[in-house]
């Protein structure tokens, strides 16, 4: 009987341990994005999360989604990678609010919640992973203060502030480091916008409007990406503005990098997304094993990993971007790009 025992008991341990074996090597993962009216999530966030998760966990499934900016269709997603199985979600939300309700739903469930990109600062997850949005805020106002002041512009000058979605908490953050930049500047803030969805034709749209109120005193723009920057340059070209005031971004997208080599847009920020992606895989995985993944530093309660950017102008966007291989030449040299590569050494 004792020996019948410890047999059923050998045999319910090999089971357990088979079953932990599988969680271990064969978890579902699910990697849940906002929108795709920047490029980068498309192009850069998945692609690299899921190269690393096959690296780190061949046997996992990775589902992948999209919000398309509709925090209702993302709460859909969210429940339906729960019904698949999913253990651990990279959720980066719509809405920063509404997504406290998320991990609740996933912490009820025993669910593993990583918050990826932006925040989510009423509801504690099992871990953040971003760039300092605070600091990219800031880096880009800096660096927009430094040119207009180098180049002679006096104090008292005007500026526009385009900031990201208002349900944002990463664009909360940038917005926070654009004020602490433009704080001691010297430089008035004419007015200050915004945008929803981070839609870049919603902020050409207001920008056309302040074009048309203050003109010429518009000396520059801080827009705290590169979509909402790219409408503002293209309000100011549609109202006939020679040359564009110096006018910020954020994520080097292809277009930016090109509107920074022909000079109408002044900075952006080199921020690989696939760095992030990967360590947002590295950490699903540990959380997948139950592990619990080492804080760097801490946001919202929230153990977090913040990564710093580099900002890239036409002086820096040779090492910063081609040197580096995050774009090449060919992808980015194109047409009436050509000749503004040669100037700047990229090309020969």
């Amino acid at each position: 009987m004792r020996i019948h025992s410890m047999l059923l008991l050998s045999a319910a341990a090999a089971a357990m341990f088979a079953g932990s074996a599988l969680a271990d090597d064969a978890a579902t993962v699910a990697f849940l994005m906002p929108d795709q009216a920047s490029t980068r999530y498309e192009q850069h966030d998945y692609p690299g999360f899921k190269a690393e998760m096959a690296k780190l966990c061949a046997g996992c499934t990775v589902i992948y989604q999209n919000a398309n900016a509709d925090a209702a269709l993302q709460q859909q997603q969210f429940n339906s990678v729960i019904a698949q199985g999913a253990k651990v979600i990279v959720l980066d939300p719509v809405d920063s609010a509404a997504a406290a309700g998320l991990v609740e739903i996933a912490h009820s469930q025993d669910v593993k919640v990583v918050a990826y990109d932006r925040p989510i600062p009423d509801k504690a997850a099992d871990y953040y992973v971003s760039f300092d949005n605070e600091g990219i805020g800031y880096a880009i106002a800096k660096s927009l203060v430094d040119h207009l002041k180098a180049g002679g512009v006096a104090e008292g000058a005007g500026v526009l502030e385009v900031n990201g979605s208002p349900t944002d908490a990463a664009a909360g953050l940038i917005r926070d480091g654009i004020h602490r930049g433009l704080k001691d500047s010297g430089y008035k803030t004419l007015a200050e916008f915004d945008t929803p969805e981070w839609a870049p034709p919603k902020a050409q749209e207001w920008a056309a409007g302040q074009i048309t109120r203050f003109g010429a005193d518009i000396k520059g723009v801080v827009a705290a990406n590169d979509g909402t920057g790219g409408g503002v340059i293209a309000a100011f070209k549609a109202a006939g503005v020679k040359p564009v005031p110096p006018v910020t971004g954020n994520d080097a997208t292809i277009a930016a990098l090109q509107l920074v080599i022909s000079g109408d847009q002044y900075n952006t920020i080199s921020k690989p997304s696939e760095i992030v992606a990967a360590a947002a895989a590295k950490v699903a995985v540990q959380l997948a094993k139950g592990e619990t993944p080492a804080p760097k530093t801490t946001l919202y309660n929230t153990p977090s990993e913040l990564f710093v950017p580099a900002v890239v102008t036409a002086e820096n966007i040779k090492a910063e971007i081609f040197d580096k291989k995050i774009q090449t030449p060919e992808e980015i040299c194109t047409g009436e790009y050509a000749d503004g590569c040669k100037k700047l050494g990229i090309t020969k």
